[in-house]
């Protein structure tokens, strides 16, 4: 590999990085705008696994919009990126897959007496992506819930 294929990789990979981790942030943040232009054009999303929607980025925002309004507090960790290149059209590198585990606490807005996580769950993402003339963007992306936390049942006061 000659040093501007290596130099051209490593910045691939810092954009396929910041890309995921825009992504997070546009969740958590709740700004579904951005999370749209992170998409290709076909993009599409599938969070069956935990529950939700497979669609367009279009269709799977809406529901995120939605779904998400439980929470007043989310803070998506994205962690453990696996990042592999691969061709499209004969040409190395339009393409790279993302595998990457994530950790996702989050408060119920109706809860205004702690600050703390009182829902938690973990799993894992698939990234596929493209490089477009915009630059990378996702093509697809696949959660695969693996566990929750569910708070605690709040005990029935006691009347005497």
């Amino acid at each position: 590999m000659t040093q501007r294929v290596e130099l051209a990789t490593v910045m691939d990979r810092l954009a396929v990085d910041a890309l995921v981790t825009d992504y997070a942030v546009a969740v958590d943040d709740g700004d579904w705008e951005a999370y749209r232009r992170l998409f290709a054009s076909d993009g599409r999303a599938d969070y069956r696994s935990a529950g939700g929607v497979e669609g367009d980025a279009h269709k799977v925002a809406a529901w995120l919009s939605e779904s998400l309004r439980l929470f007043s507090m989310r803070q998506h960790l994205i962690v453990n990126r696996r990042v592999r290149f691969e061709t499209l059209d004969q040409d190395t590198g339009d393409t790279a897959r993302v595998q990457a585990d994530y950790i996702n606490p989050m408060r119920l807005a109706d809860d205004a007496t702690s600050t703390a996580p009182d829902f938690v769950c973990g799993g894992r993402y698939t990234f596929s992506l493209l490089r477009t003339d915009d630059g990378w963007r996702l093509r697809e992306v696949v959660v695969q819930e693996k566990w929750r936390h569910l708070p605690d049942p709040r005990p029935t006061p006691v009347i005497n």
